[in-house]
């Protein structure tokens, strides 16, 4: 009964944090500034891949409005019909 698991768990495949450079990324100064303080980080490596690939360009505006837009102005469309739909807007003869 061991679903598949004979052999124990599988093992999770992980980059190799030798691949992740902080030279010209926000981590270098900070590393600068600890090396001042006779310091250093051992682990800075391992946050240098949100400096990298298409972690590395900033979100624009555009970027976050266009990411939900379409699908959030289909569904306010639908909202709308459906709503038109099982309650249309009462006619008012002008009397207040």
């Amino acid at each position: 009964m061991g679903h598949g698991h004979e052999h124990g768990p599988s093992k999770m495949e992980l980059p190799d944090y030798r691949q992740w450079k902080i030279e010209g990324t926000p981590l270098q100064n900070v590393q600068e500034r600890l090396a001042q303080r006779g310091l250093r980080d051992p682990w800075l490596r391992n946050e240098a891949w949100r400096y990298s690939g298409g972690y590395a360009k900033p979100a624009t505006f555009m970027d976050v409005i266009g990411k939900g837009f379409k699908w959030g102005f289909a569904a306010f469309v639908v909202a709308i019909a459906v709503e038109y739909a099982l309650f249309p807007p009462k006619k008012d003869d002008g009397h207040h």
